[in-house]
């Protein structure tokens, strides 16, 4: 019973798991928006405005921050796992995003002149994001750390 108490008191894990589910709502809420349909996979996939890696890992480091203090060893890691997790979304992850909308249309080409490819072989393109996208989850994250830290 003492750790089931002690993780429902635990504000840094709370506001890393609200910044995911706040940021994932707020995608799928956007795509909705923009495509006038509601598609499930948004609420659990990755890529789209606003990055729900970024809000995450930052919540997770300003909450850390907040509560161990900036000179801290705990602070130091979150930061730098934040660092390089918003880095691989703006990188390698949305690098492959587009490499796999171009394999896509090559494949759907390949399709029409003949070719007995499956079109339902493909690839997923949502997987990484733009520098805006790592921004505003970014913000969205420090901002709620803040309101779950302050609470």
């Amino acid at each position: 019973m003492f750790f089931i108490n002690e993780f429902m008191a635990n504000k840094i894990l709370w506001s890393a798991i609200i910044g995911w589910l706040v940021a994932q709502i707020l995608k799928t809420g956007i795509h909705m928006w923009f495509t006038r349909q509601f598609v499930a996979e948004r609420l659990v996939g990755s890529g789209g405005m606003p990055s729900s890696h970024s809000a995450t890992v930052c919540a997770l480091a300003t909450a850390t921050g907040m509560f161990y203090g900036g000179r801290s060893f705990e602070f130091a890691m979150a930061l730098i796992f934040a660092i390089v997790v918003m880095y691989d979304a703006i990188g390698v992850r949305r690098e492959t995003g587009i490499q796999a909308r171009i394999l896509n249309e090559m494949m759907e080409t390949f399709r029409k002149m003949g070719s007995d490819m499956n079109p339902q072989d493909k690839l997923k393109e949502f997987v990484g994001h733009t520098p805006l996208q790592v921004l505003m989850g970014a913000i969205l994250g420090i901002i709620i750390a803040v309101v779950v830290m302050n609470s």
